[in-house]
């Protein structure tokens, strides 16, 4: 169900920083950068930094709306149901029994 780990936001309190730290220091590509977020390669796996914003895993699946159906029979908990996003995705999001937000996506065709 679950095909890989897609994409990570992590927060941070200085976009300008934490670019310059991700970029220059750890010599990550930076593949977008616009006033409120930021997006480096990671081997494949793309890498968020978000002022204010808060720790977000996005796992990569074939369907949301089948994942979510069979999930849901599995007692797993939602915060959201799925929805299309304006940036050309589709998702959900579940929590893990510490409380930890993982986000299922998929991408339209």
């Amino acid at each position: 169900m679950i095909k890989k780990i897609n994409h990570i936001t992590f927060p941070v309190s200085d976009l300008k920083k934490a670019v310059a730290f991700y970029e220059n220091i750890l010599g990550l590509k930076k593949t977008g950068e616009w006033s409120t977020y930021a997006i480096f390669d990671v081997g494949g796996v793309e890498l968020g930094l978000e002022p204010d914003g808060k720790l977000e895993v996005y796992m990569l699946v074939d369907d949301v709306d089948k994942a979510y159906r069979e999930l849901k029979k599995k007692g797993v908990k939602f915060v959201t149901e799925p929805k299309d996003q304006s940036w050309g995705g589709r998702t959900a999001t579940i929590v893990d029994p510490d409380g930890n937000a993982i986000i299922i996506e998929h991408f339209k065709e």
